[in-house]
């Protein structure tokens, strides 16, 4: 699923691209592109046609293109195939295209939500007074936020009994780091994805935090990363931050480090890459016997 450097890609060229133009026309090729959308596909191409997009915004994996003259906004989801397309006008459908907006200047380009697996698609919904769409207001900003705050994280993160891989991708609590990139920070930081985040001193959890931020602004300068043809920008190219990759995907392949062999171990139905003489696993107190 794309985290923040792929959806910021993304949102970059919708900002370019869309950004102030008019929807005269949306088409909805399929249900399952609308299905958060409950009063369905009519009804959302309905309430589009003679709005005018605003600039795109994107809070972690999130984007969204507010309707400049309305407290409304349509909220997008790439789920793990969905790509948001500036195409030509005369450009043959794609395959899986799902919904087609069209706009009423002559600059001969249509935006398309195309997705292969259907679990991304596209749905409007009111915005909070901050200008978010009112069913992600749950969601934490992201260390790339100016507003990010690193001290409530850190005394957030104390007051959570859980470890310090599944506190980076609790989305309440900090956004937009997915999979891919809690490896790569957690290998920089020389942590094991599996230490209590209780036992982290907060000169160890700023460490993080920057490792988290370093490893984003890598992923962002080289487009994100690109597994397969599934995640492209708006126009339709791959990131190539896999090539760069220190940990993820990388089992049986020597730690750039140390030279230990990566190790990969399954965990909540995904898999964590760590190298085992850089990041140690956490001691396991003996369990206390009876008098």
């Amino acid at each position: 699923m794309p985290e923040l450097p792929e959806v910021e890609v993304v949102r970059r060229g919708l900002e370019r691209w869309v950004a102030g133009r008019t929807v005269t026309d949306t088409q909805v090729l399929h249900p399952r592109a609308v299905r958060r959308h409950v009063a369905g596909g009519e009804d959302f191409a309905a309430r589009l046609k003679g709005h005018r997009l605003g600039v795109a915004r994107r809070r972690g994996k999130y984007l969204w293109l507010p309707l400049a003259d309305t407290d409304s906004s349509i909220l997008g989801h790439l789920g793990m195939s969905g790509q948001l397309l500036v195409q030509p006008e005369s450009a043959p459908d794609e395959k899986h295209l799902r919904i087609r907006i069209r706009f009423e200047d002559d600059l001969g380009t249509e935006l398309r939500f195309v997705d292969q697996r259907t679990f991304g698609g596209l749905s409007l919904h009111d915005n909070t007074p901050d200008g978010l769409p009112d069913v992600i207001a749950h969601i934490a900003r992201d260390p790339l936020d100016p507003e990010f705050d690193d001290a409530a994280f850190y005394a957030a993160l104390r007051l959570r009994r859980t470890t310090i891989k599944r506190a980076l991708l609790d989305q309440s609590l900090i956004s937009g780091v997915g999979n891919i990139y809690a490896d790569e920070a957690l290998w920089r930081a020389k942590l094991h994805y599996d230490r209590p985040t209780a036992s982290l001193p907060r000169p160890r959890a700023v460490e993080l935090l920057g490792h988290v931020r370093d490893v984003l602004h890598a992923a962002l300068a080289d487009g994100g990363t690109s597994f397969d043809s599934l995640y492209v920008n708006v126009n339709g190219e791959s990131g190539y931050f896999d090539r760069s990759l220190d940990v993820y995907g990388r089992e049986g392949e020597p730690c750039r480090r140390c030279g230990t062999l990566i190790r990969r171990r399954p965990w909540m139905n995904r898999s964590s890459y760590f190298c085992p003489r850089c990041q140690r696993p956490p001691r396991t107190r003996p369990p206390r016997l009876a008098p």
